[in-house]
């Protein structure tokens, strides 16, 4: 049986997307979510969908309802810049994590990228948000492991999604809501052959400034 098409596909725009072209719909979807346009089921099924997308054909129409739709591929966006956040990387560089029998670890107070590609063939590569200085709302972690292991810890006040494969190993991301509708988002895609993919919250582990602006708003 031939696989099936995607459901937002449009036949009639077959140039390729590029990572540049994804990451504007998934901004404009971040922003749909912290406006209440998009509830957290459908918002999750379209940053699979974008992930997932080859053609910028496939990728337009995932937004089409929503207002920020018109914005073309060039076009300047204004983001919201709560306390969470720090300076943005105006280069938008992705950082590269390699473990080849070896171990990469990333963690402590640092400025996080727009989008990360983590790598581990028979090593181990461990990304620890907890500390980190969120630039932008969205971050991409683009993970593989092939005999490998790759873990990512986030606070448990961000939102924190998934879509990804396990072939004879392990995929597995625990979907966060921040209760905070500003809260960072991340987004963490690839595949795991004979190996480990987990992303999960670390305990007790929270964003600084979005825990001070809710205790705030809890008037405690």
């Amino acid at each position: 049986m031939p696989p099936a098409a995607p459901a937002y596909a449009d036949p009639q725009g077959a140039l390729r997307a590029s990572d540049a072209d994804r990451d504007r719909i998934a901004d404009i979807l971040a922003e749909a979510l912290a406006e209440g346009r998009l509830d957290a089921e459908e918002h999750a099924e379209r940053v699979e969908a974008v992930y997932r997308a080859k053609t910028v054909g496939e990728l337009e129409p995932i937004v089409r309802d929503l207002p920020a739709a018109d914005r073309g591929p060039s076009a300047p966006r204004t983001e919201p810049a709560p306390a969470a956040y720090g300076p943005e990387d105006a280069e938008g560089n992705a950082d590269q994590l390699l473990a080849v029998f070896s171990s990469t670890t990333r963690k402590g107070r640092w400025r996080v990228a727009r989008r990360t590609n983590a790598f581990a063939v028979f090593g181990n590569i461990e990304i620890d948000l907890t500390e980190a200085i969120f630039a932008q709302p969205l971050t991409t972690i683009n993970a593989t492991s092939i005999f490998g292991n790759v873990e990512i810890r986030v606070p448990e006040n961000i939102s924190l999604r998934g879509s990804g494969t396990g072939i004879l190993g392990n995929f597995e991301v625990t979907t966060l809501e921040g209760v905070d509708p500003q809260a960072p988002l991340v987004v963490v895609n690839g595949y795991a052959l004979l190996g480990n993919v987990e992303a999960r919250p670390k305990r007790g582990k929270w964003v600084v400034d979005l825990q001070t602006k809710l205790r705030k708003h809890l008037g405690h």
